[in-house]
C-alpha cells in the first residue's frame, strides 16, 4: 500500500550514545505491530542494529531506516547512532527527516553528543521532540533533566514543554501521564504493551499543574487560543493539539515525553503525538541547483514529475548496492526511465524496496515524501540526484564535516596492496565522512575519519573478511617552505650536444607574499632581451623548482618571481632551455633567501564538561596551541576555540578520549600555514632527511 505525502512522517530517532535509542525504535515497531517482540541489544536481533560489527560491539554504527503504520499513516524511522565517530550517519537522517526525537537518559540529562545533535537541528531549524528515557533507572529524575533540558537550550528560545510525565521514578516508577488527554499508561513487564487508566488519586494535582503550564504554552502564539484560555483557563483536547501542532511545525516549542523504552511505556503517547503533530513532508522546500549552479527551491509535491535524493549508500553482499532515497516529487515506479544528474545519463528502476531494516520488501511505488531503496543502480552514489529530463537539477548535498583522524595504511603485501584500496574505497563509497587519498609529498596513502573507533571497524571489517594484514603508521604532515627576504639570482642554462644545443639565461628576482597568495610572476623585461615566447616555459620552470624546497623537499609557496633580464640564442634558444634556467635561479635564490618551514594550523572546536576545562587548556598549550575564546553552551558544557598545529593533533581524538573518560569530543578544519623555527623545524628538518634517506637508499 502506497501513502500519500501528507500521510508521512519521517523522523530522526538520535541521542547521547547509551540513551536507548535501538530499544526505543525496537518498542515503536513492536507497538506498531511489526515485530512480535522487541529485541535488546545485546541479543543481537534487533531491528536496527543488524550488521556483524554492530551485533559484535553492541553500539548502532549505521543510520537503519524502519518504519511502522500508525492510525492511518506510515511513520519511517531513521534510527540514527550515538557516538560521534558516525555523525556522517545523523547528519543524513537529519537531512532527510523533516523532524526529530531527541533521547535524553533520565539520569544523565543533557550530554555532549546531545548538545551538538541540538545545534544541527537548529542550523537546519528542524522540529524536535525530546523524549526523557529510562525512567525506571535508579536516580532518574524528570525534573532534573527537565531544568537541564531549560537550562542548557534556553538561547534557542524554544521553551520545554511537557506532554507526558512520571509517575514516580526509579524503583517506584509506575508508568506516565499524557497530559493532553489526561490519562495514565501503566508500566509493564518488558514485552507487553501499555494500557490506558484513569489518573491514580495521587498524581492528580500535579498532573492538573503540568496539564495547565501545557495549554498556556499551547495557545502562545495563537491570538485566538490565547484570548480563550485567558477568559476560560482552559482549551479543548482538539484546541490544545492545534496550538502544540503549530508550535511544533513553526519550531517554536520542544514537546518533552518521558518514559522507559525497555518496559514499552510512553511508547504510544509519543506515537499519537507524532500521527497528529509531528510535520508532514507535504510542501516543505528542498534546496536544488541546475547546471548554471542557480539556486531553486522545489516543493515536495506529488502533483510533479518525479526526482529524488540519495542520502545514503550500502552495499549488501547479497542485494548489492542499495540506493537509499528520499522521493521529492512525484511518484517513484519500478521499471521507471530516470536521469542520474551528476552522470547525466538515464538508468533504469529495477527493483524498488521498503525496508525494515535489513530486510526489504518489494514495492511497485513510492509517492514523493516518502523514503525507500533503489537496488542495484550502477551509476547510483550518495548525494546523488535523479529526475525526470524535464527537471535536470540537483539537490543539495549533504554538509559533512571534515575528517578528523588519519592514518596512514598500506597492505602487509604488495599483491594485496590493490585488494586494500578498493575495499577502503569502497567503505568510502558507503560512508562520505570516510576519506581515502594519496599524499604525493610523503608518498603515503592515507585513509582519514571521523575518529579512531571510526577506522578501526573499517580495518576490522576487512581483516575478517580477507585475513589481509593492514599496516598502519601516524601520518607525515605536508610541511610547507618559503623564503623571509627578497632575494636576485643569474642562471645560464647551457648544453652542447652537437647539432643544436640549448642555451637560456636570466636574471630573476624573487620575494615572499602573503601567506596563501600562493604564486605570482611578472615580466618587467624591457627591450626584448628575451622573447614572449618563452615567457610560458620560464614560468613553469620555477613551478617545477617549487615542488621541491632546500630546507626538507617540501614544496615552496607564497612567492612572487620577476625576470628582470636574460640572453637569448638565435639558434640553440628554446622554451626548454629557459624553463632549465629558470629552475636553476630559483634554487639558487632560495639559498639567499633564508627559507623558513610553514606548518599546517589548524581551527579546533573542543566540546568538554567544564571539570576537565583546566586539563584542556594545559593540554593545548603544551601542543603549541593558541586559544582564541571560549563559548559557555550551558549545563556544564564549554566549548573551547582554538588554533594548533596539524603535527599536534595527529592522535587527538585519542588524547582527548583519555583526558575526558570518553565524554569530550572535536571538530577541525585547515585554517593556514604559519612559519615555524627553532627546535620543533630542526626535528622536521632532520626526520624528512631520515625518511628521504630510507626511501632513497
Amino acid at each position: 500500500m502506497s501513502y500519500s505525502t501528507d500521510e508521512i512522517r519521517n523522523i530522526a530517532v538520535a541521542g547521547h550514545g547509551g540513551t536507548g535509542k535501538t530499544t526505543f525504535v525496537e518498542n515503536l515497531l513492536f507497538s506498531g505491530n511489526q515485530i512480535s517482540k522487541p529485541e535488546s541489544t545485546d541479543s543481537g536481533k534487533s531491528v536496527s542494529d543488524f550488521t556483524e560489527e554492530e551485533i559484535e560491539h553492541k553500539i548502532s554504527i549505521h543510520t537503519s531506516l524502519s518504519h511502522i503504520f500508525w492510525k492511518g499513516h506510515k511513520i519511517n524511522i531513521l534510527d540514527t547512532p550515538g557516538a560521534s565517530d558516525f555523525v556522517g550517519e545523523v547528519i543524513a537522517a537529519f537531512r532527510t527527516a523533516e523532524s526529530s526525537i531527541i533521547l535524553v537518559d533520565s539520569q544523565a540529562g543533557v550530554q555532549i553528543e546531545t548538545i551538538k545533535l541540538w545545534r544541527r537541528l537548529d542550523n537546519r531549524n528542524r522540529p524536535r521532540i525530546v523524549f526523557i528515557n529510562k525512567m525506571d533507572q535508579q536516580r532518574a529524575n524528570f525534573e532534573h533533566v527537565l531544568e537541564d533540558l531549560r537550562a542548557k537550550f534556553e538561547n534557542s528560545q524554544k521553551p520545554s514543554i511537557p506532554i507526558t510525565i512520571p509517575m514516580g521514578e526509579g524503583d517506584n516508577f509506575k508508568g506516565i501521564i499524557d497530559l493532553i488527554q489526561m490519562k495514565a499508561y501503566r508500566a509493564h513487564s518488558p514485552g507487553e504493551k501499555e494500557k490506558e487508566t484513569d489518573i491514580p488519586e495521587e498524581y492528580r494535582e500535579i498532573a492538573q499543574t503540568y496539564h495547565e503550564q501545557m495549554l498556556e504554552a499551547a495557545a502562545v502564539g495563537d491570538d485566538e487560543l490565547m484570548e480563550k484560555f485567558l477568559e476560560e483557563e482552559d482549551l479543548t483536547v482538539e484546541e490544545a493539539i492545534r496550538g502544540l501542532t503549530e508550535g511544533l511545525v513553526e519550531n517554536k516549542l520542544v514537546p518533552v515525553f518521558c518514559g522507559s523504552a525497555l518496559q514499552n511505556t510512553g511508547v504510544s503517547a509519543i506515537l499519537d503525538f507524532l500521527n497528529i503533530s509531528a510535520p508532514s513532508p507535504k510542501g516543505l522546500d528542498e534546496v536544488a541547483y541546475d547546471r548554471s549552479h542557480n539556486e531553486i527551491r522545489v516543493a515536495i509535491s506529488k502533483d510533479e514529475s518525479f526526482s529524488a535524493f540519495s542520502f545514503k549508500t550500502s552495499i549488501d553482499q547479497y542485494a548489492g548496492k542499495l540506493s537509499y532515497v528520499k522521493i521529492i516529487t512525484g511518484v517513484l515506479k519500478s521499471d521507471m526511465e530516470v536521469l542520474n544528474f551528476r552522470e547525466n545519463k538515464k538508468e533504469k528502476i529495477s527493483k524498488l524496496y521498503m525496508c525494515q531494516g535489513k530486510k526489504l520488501k518489494e514495492v511497485d511505488e513510492l509517492f514523493a515524501g516518502d523514503l525507500g531503496i533503489i537496488a542495484k543502480m550502477a551509476t547510483a552514489h550518495t548525494n546523488d540526484s535523479f529526475c525526470m529530463p524535464d527537471k535536470d537539477f540537483t539537490y543539495r548535498p549533504l554538509q559533512l564535516p571534515q575528517p578528523v583522524y588519519s592514518i596512514a595504511v598500506s597492505a602487509g603485501t604488495k599483491k594485496d596492496q590493490d585488494k586494500l584500496a578498493e575495499l577502503l574505497g569502497k567503505a568510502t563509497e558507503e560512508d562520505k565522512t570516510l576519506l581515502l587519498s594519496y599524499n604525493a609529498e610523503t608518498r603515503e596513502s592515507v585513509f582519514s575519519g571521523m575518529g579512531e573507533l571510526h577506522i578501526n571497524l573499517i580495518f576490522e571489517k576487512i581483516k575478517k573478511a580477507t585475513k589481509m594484514e593492514i599496516l598502519t603508521q601516524t601520518p607525515r604532515v605536508a610541511y610547507r617552505e618559503t623564503m623571509t627576504i627578497t632575494a636576485e639570482a643569474e642562471y645560464t642554462h647551457k648544453k652542447q650536444s652537437g647539432g643544436h644545443g640549448q642555451y637560456g639565461k636570466v636574471l630573476m628576482k624573487f620575494r615572499p607574499l602573503e601567506r596563501g597568495e600562493g604564486f605570482v610572476f611578472a615580466n618587467e623585461i624591457h627591450g626584448g632581451s628575451v622573447s614572449k615566447g618563452f615567457m610560458p616555459g620560464i614560468e613553469k620552470g620555477i613551478l617545477e623548482a617549487m615542488e621541491q624546497g632546500i630546507l626538507a623537499g617540501y614544496p615552496v609557496v607564497d612567492i612572487g618571481a620577476t625576470i628582470v633580464d636574460g640572453k637569448e640564442h638565435p639558434v640553440d634558444s628554446s622554451e626548454m632551455a629557459f624553463k632549465l634556467a629558470a629552475r636553476g635561479a630559483l634554487k639558487e635564490a632560495l639559498i639567499k633567501a633564508k627559507c623558513t618551514l610553514l606548518e599546517p594550523i589548524m581551527e579546533l572546536n573542543v566540546y568538554v564538561e567544564d571539570v576537565y576545562l583546566g586539563d584542556i587548556l594545559s593540554d593545548l598549550s603544551a601542543k603549541r596551541g593558541k586559544v582564541l575564546g571560549q563559548d559557555i553552551l550551558g549545563g556544564g558544557i564549554v566549548q573551547v576555540n582554538a588554533e594548533v598545529p596539524q603535527s599536534e593533533l595527529l592522535r587527538y581524538s585519542i588524547d582527548l578520549r583519555s583526558m575526558t573518560s570518553g565524554t569530550g569530543s572535536f571538530e577541525m578544519n585547515f585554517a593556514y600555514y604559519n612559519p615555524i623555527s627553532g627546535r620543533a623545524a630542526d626535528e622536521v628538518v632532520a626526520k624528512a632527511k631520515q625518511t628521504a634517506e630510507a626511501d632513497h637508499p
